[in-house]
């Protein structure tokens, strides 16, 4: 896309590795050509071994970027080389969101705003919830577990292969996460209005097992934070069992907000514009 408006203002970045398969310039794009904003967002693929470098020049100013998203596998490591990560992703050891301020790169992890801000959105009243049940104790369920709790849910039942994986988030997490085996989860499901899948199981058309949801409340809301496909074989299973279900997508969406508002200095909307165009995006590929 050329346009004269990237010339100038605040350079933003994404970067991973790999990075390419990111719909974040897509996104940020998005917002800066509605908004009418000066500025660039670019993918920015940088390998391990080269992402220590690559904070240094963004700390120096040698990048020429006021800050970015983090993806896939930096983020532990974002968060050891910020000057000042916040208290979101002390506790997680991982941050998604960069920007420099005073001199000092600045850190935060935007990953469980977003998924709750999609709960907002899609299905207002889910926080109603006693209990909730998580599938999947990955590095994606630490922002998961933590929004929750933060929201105020006082169970969250966390269930994978192996409990001491489980266990582990539950002693970091606090006294409302309690960890299970698979074997527990038609048990721990009882009386939860909230499920939420954690794992890749599902994406990119892979099979995934069959669940039996009845044991939930009936108004309980079903939810995926894998996006690919946009109605994952949980999601089917849930709705086909007449449960209200929440794609993945608006996690993505809402897990971007914080970042351009720090970087471009105006607070984007994450509208039905948006999540068509990620979907258009996401059946050519």
């Amino acid at each position: 896309m050329d346009d004269s408006r990237e010339t100038f203002g605040p350079r933003a970045f994404v970067t991973g590795f790999p990075v390419k398969h990111s719909r974040s310039p897509l996104i940020h794009g998005y917002w800066l050509k509605t908004l009418g904003l000066p500025g660039s967002y670019r993918a920015h693929e940088v390998a391990p071994a080269d992402f220590p470098a690559f904070i240094a020049s963004l700390k120096s100013g040698e990048a020429g970027f006021v800050g970015g998203n983090v993806t896939i596998p930096h983020k532990e490591m974002a968060f050891k080389l910020a000057d000042d990560p916040d208290a979101l992703s002390e506790e997680l050891g991982a941050s998604n969101t960069l920007w420099m301020e005073g001199g000092r790169l600045k850190a935060t992890n935007t990953d469980g705003g977003g998924f709750t801000a999609n709960l907002d959105g899609r299905h207002p009243g889910w926080d109603k919830a006693h209990s909730a049940v998580v599938l999947g104790a990955g590095g994606a369920s630490r922002a998961i577990i933590q929004a929750l709790r933060d929201r105020g849910i006082k169970e969250i039942h966390l269930v994978n292969r192996t409990v001491g994986r489980a266990q582990e988030l539950a002693d970091r997490f606090g006294s409302s996460v309690k960890a299970h085996s698979m074997a527990a989860l038609a048990e721990v499901m009882h009386g939860a209005g909230l499920f939420v899948n954690t794992t890749s199981l599902g994406m990119d058309g892979e099979d995934a097992p069959e669940i039996d949801f009845s044991p939930l409340l009936s108004d309980a809301v079903v939810t995926d934070i894998v996006y690919v496909p946009l109605k994952t074989p949980f999601l089917v299973q849930a709705e086909r069992q007449g449960f209200a279900v929440v794609d993945g997508l608006g996690m993505l969406l809402h897990q971007a907000v914080p970042g351009f508002e720090k970087w471009f200095g105006h607070r984007p909307k994450v509208d039905d514009k948006l999540r068509a165009l990620i979907i258009e995006d996401m059946d050519k590929h």
